[in-house]
C-alpha cells in the first residue's frame, strides 16, 4: 500500500500543498500550525505523498532540507539555491539492487582479491 487512508484523510482535512518535486512526490504543510517553542517555524508539521515506492532516499536534498525544518521557504519559493552544474542528480538508494556498489573481492564479482602486497609486518612484542 502506498499510502494509508488515515495519511490521505489527514493531508485531506489538514493539508495544505506546498510543492512538488521531479519525482511526483507532493509536499504539505499544516494549514493550522501551532505555536511552539517561540517560533512557529519550529512547530509547523511538514509531510510528504510520495508518487510510487515509499522510500525516504526518494527525496531530494532541497525537499529534505525543507521537511527537516533547516530551512523555512520551500523550494519551489526560492527557499534554496538552485542547482550547480557540477552537481548530479539526486539518486535512489541502490542498496539490496544489482547496481548496488561491490568492491572487489566482493561474492557477486567473482570472489576474487588482488594478491596482498607483502609489505604487511605482524607487530611482535618485545
Amino acid at each position: 500500500m502506498r499510502n494509508n487512508v488515515a495519511t490521505l484523510l489527514w493531508t485531506r482535512l489538514r493539508g495544505e500543498r506546498v510543492g512538488e518535486d521531479e519525482f511526483g512526490n507532493v509536499y504539505y504543510r499544516d494549514r493550522r500550525p501551532r505555536l511552539r517553542k517561540g517560533s512557529l517555524a519550529d512547530s509547523d508539521k511538514r509531510w510528504v505523498i510520495f508518487n510510487g515506492e515509499v522510500e525516504a532516499s526518494r527525496i531530494p536534498p532541497r525537499w529534505h532540507a525543507w521537511l527537516h525544518h533547516t530551512i523555512d521557504t520551500p523550494p519551489d519559493e526560492g527557499g534554496v539555491r538552485p542547482r550547480q552544474a557540477w552537481e548530479k542528480p539526486h539518486q535512489p538508494n541502490q542498496t539490496m539492487t544489482a547496481a548496488a556498489y561491490r568492491p572487489p573481492g566482493h561474492i557477486l564479482r567473482g570472489g576474487k582479491r588482488a594478491r596482498g602486497t607483502g609489505d604487511y609486518e605482524p607487530w611482535k612484542p618485545s
